[in-house]
């Protein structure tokens, strides 16, 4: 009997340890997969932030020459408007007078309606519409006497 008792005390340990060490392995285990999961975050994490940086990059790319694009389609057409200005020959001279009259007839309008809306706007409207009337009267009176002394340069070589 005493080998009954010895062999069911053996089971009973060896049934306690692998319990405890089935408890230990899974106690284990959920600390390893909550380390597993961090790891997991963090490296999601960096791969979200390098994913926005490369969208963020790629639409500042996009922006730039989106910029660029513009520029030279503004440059362009300056070029078109002083090459067809140019390719205009010698006329009769009233009409030469009158061509050379548009342009500081037209300026004066411009700033004529500029002091206009300044002294005659109401303030919630004035400052768009001074900033765009300015706009206007500076790039016409740079561009076509900035063209202009061009021309008369010329002239007189």
């Amino acid at each position: 009997m005493s080998d009954l008792i010895g062999l069911a005390a053996n089971a009973a340990g060896g049934g306690v340890f692998g319990l405890v060490g089935t408890a230990l392995g899974r106690v284990a285990g959920f600390f390893e997969r909550r380390q597993s999961m961090a790891h997991e975050q963090a490296r999601w994490a960096h791969d979200l932030l390098v994913i926005e940086a490369r969208r963020a990059a790629d639409q500042a790319a996009a922006e730039a020459e989106r910029d660029l694009a513009d520029t030279a389609g503004r440059w362009a057409g300056l070029k078109a408007s002083m090459e067809a200005e140019a390719a205009i020959g010698p006329s009769y001279r009233w009409v030469n007078a009158v061509r050379g009259l548009t342009r500081p007839v037209l300026t004066f309008l411009l700033w004529g309606i500029s002091a206009a809306i300044w002294f005659h706007a109401d303030a919630a409207g004035q400052s768009s519409i001074i900033e765009t009337a300015t706009f206007a009267a500076t790039a016409a009176t740079l561009w076509w006497f900035g063209d202009r002394s061009r021309m008369v340069e010329t002239r007189t070589k």
